[in-house]
């Protein structure tokens, strides 16, 4: 099977804000207590989004190609044995290549504020 060239991560927006005025991300308060970055793949956002972020606003995604993680990027198995990507490292904000406005409804649908609404 092959891994994902890229992974994604929910973070507040004032969380961002800090991080790139010091130029590094180091992680959300769960992040920093289990001593990684929490990221998932494609096929794993919305349950993320939706088991840890439902009823939230004022969120951002981040894009991150995985390529020059180096060995500071583990895959480990969390929700059913599913392989997550694990960031061992601060997240510097120049290798984020795309952030996106976003809110998760309730329900667990995420928003993004650059989609049209029907």
């Amino acid at each position: 099977m092959t891994r994902p060239t890229e992974a994604f991560k929910l973070v507040d927006a004032s969380e961002w804000e800090a991080a790139r005025a010091q130029g590094v991300y180091t992680g959300s308060a769960v992040d920093r207590a289990d001593g990684y970055i929490h990221m998932s793949t494609a096929l794993q956002l919305a349950e993320t989004a939706r088991r840890h972020y439902a009823g939230r606003g004022n969120l951002l995604l981040l894009t991150v190609p995985l390529e020059g993680l180096g060995d500071a990027l583990r895959w480990e198995p969390s929700r059913g044995g599913d392989l997550f990507p694990h960031l061992y490292a601060p997240l510097a904000i120049s290798a984020v290549t795309a952030v996106r406005a976003c809110s998760v409804a309730p329900d667990g649908t995420m928003r993004f504020e650059d989609e049209p609404r029907a």
